[in-house]
């Protein structure tokens, strides 16, 4: 049976209901592929791709390009998913209009369900004017990657009362202006737990906790692919990167040692024209 596509809607029931929502990044048409098939609820085409794919030191170098091209491959490969945009740094902090313009790329041209962009307060203009345009937007508060050198670098925010102030203050702006989801992203759990009840908007969690609508894992952290560092939240479900490295080493062994290919793996001429060939070549000898 085809799985059906939810809906903003059925998120807000999910949370009503308490039943958690599962969310993955991806950012290929395999990897998009397997998630719908995993029974994904929503796949987030993040700019972590700027690490995960194109081996940038962070986010900041992520073009709207690029995160169109790999949203396409995504949509393609999973048309029965909710799928979000990641607004990359530079796509929405010159101004609301300029925001709402590449918003709008996301829908035109990858057919996503949603946006996602970082920041409280400081983007609730620009939260307000994509949703007024009629795009689902996401926020995304906490950590938040895009802008972590005014944050010490890539810290826990929220760890004292004042800290976790601001954050509860960020979401409260983020949802006044009518984000319709909310990521918090490296926050305690006490804290996370609070803006869940508070909030009327599924509010989801990565390295934030368990007390709150659903989670979100970089999907090369979840199968050991992304092997440059492993953050505190992350749980591996597999350790791929391993895997394929084992299976490289005995490929370069096979190759070198003269064991690949063996006559299974070649095409053979048709039956009769091995002898024709053996002629066909006499008149180059």
């Amino acid at each position: 049976m085809q799985k059906k596509k939810p809906m903003i809607h059925d998120f807000y029931k999910m949370k009503k209901e308490g039943h958690k929502i599962a969310w993955l990044t991806a950012y290929d048409f395999p990897t998009a592929q397997f998630a719908e098939a995993a029974g994904m609820d929503m796949i987030l085409v993040g700019d972590s791709l700027g690490m995960c794919v194109y081996g940038y030191p962070g986010t900041v170098p992520v073009t709207m390009d690029q995160c169109i091209i790999h949203c396409e491959a995504v949509r393609r490969a999973a048309p029965n998913t909710f799928v979000v945009g990641d607004m990359p740094f530079g796509s929405y902090q010159i101004g609301d209009e300029h925001a709402v313009q590449n918003a709008i790329r996301f829908l035109k041209e990858a057919d996503v369900d949603a946006v996602k962009l970082e920041g409280g307060e400081r983007v609730a203009s620009r939260i307000k004017a994509i949703v007024e345009a009629g795009i689902i937007v996401i926020g995304h508060i906490g950590l938040t990657p895009q802008s972590s050198g005014q944050l010490g670098g890539h810290k826990a925010q929220g760890r004292t009362s004042e800290s976790a102030q601001i954050v509860i203050e960020d979401a409260l702006a983020v949802e006044k202006a009518g984000a319709q989801m909310i990521l918090v992203e490296a926050v305690p759990p006490e804290v996370t737990a609070f803006i869940s009840k508070k909030l009327t908007i599924p509010v989801l969690s990565i390295g934030a906790g368990a007390s709150c609508d659903g989670q979100l894992l970089i999907v090369s952290d979840l199968v050991g692919q992304f092997t440059a560092f492993t953050p505190k939240f992350v749980k591996k479900y597999a350790n791929v990167a391993e895997i394929i490295t084992q299976a490289m080493r005995n490929y370069v062994e096979d190759v070198k040692d003269k064991k690949f290919p063996t006559d299974e793996h070649c095409y053979n001429m048709l039956k009769g024209e091995t002898e024709k060939f053996n002629e066909l070549i006499k008149q180059y000898s």
